[in-house]
C-alpha cells in the first residue's frame, strides 16, 4: 500500500503578543459558538421550530465562513490537513490581523533552519 504524505511547509503560527492571542481567542469563540448561542436566543425570543431552522441554517453559514477563512490564509499545499477552529483562528489572526508578528516569527524560524543546515554540513 502506497502512503502519500503531504509535506508540512509551515507550522501553525505561534502568537507572541497578548493582543494577538486575545483576537485569536475571540475568533475561535466566534467560529465555535455563534450557531448555538444564536439558536438559543431565537428559541428564547420566538419558538423552538424557528430556533431549529436557525440552527441548521447557521451551521451551513458558519461552515462557509470557516472554509473561506481557512482557504484564505493556509498555504495551498497544506489545505489537505485537518485544522480545528483554534488552528484556523491562529492562522487567520497571524496572517490577516497581526502581520508584523507573523513575519518576525517566520524570519526567526528560517534563521533557525539555516543554522541547523549549517551545523549538518
Amino acid at each position: 500500500m502506497k502512503n502519500d504524505y503531504i509535506d508540512l511547509l509551515e507550522p501553525t503560527p505561534v502568537l507572541h503578543t497578548k493582543k494577538c492571542k486575545i483576537i485569536a481567542y475571540i475568533v475561535r469563540l466566534f467560529l465555535q459558538f455563534t450557531s448555538l448561542t444564536t439558536a438559543l436566543i431565537v428559541w428564547y425570543i420566538y419558538d423552538y421550530f424557528i430556533a431549529g431552522a436557525t440552527l441548521l441554517i447557521l451551521f451551513v453559514v458558519m461552515g462557509i465562513i470557516r472554509a473561506k477563512m481557512r482557504n484564505s490564509v493556509i498555504p495551498p499545499t497544506q489545505r489537505e490537513y485537518h485544522y480545528n477552529d483554534d488552528g484556523i483562528a491562529k492562522w487567520f489572526t497571524a496572517k490577516e490581523l497581526c502581520n508584523d508578528n507573523f513575519k518576525a516569527s517566520n524570519e526567526l524560524q528560517l534563521h533557525n533552519e539555516e543554522q541547523i543546515d549549517l551545523e549538518k554540513r
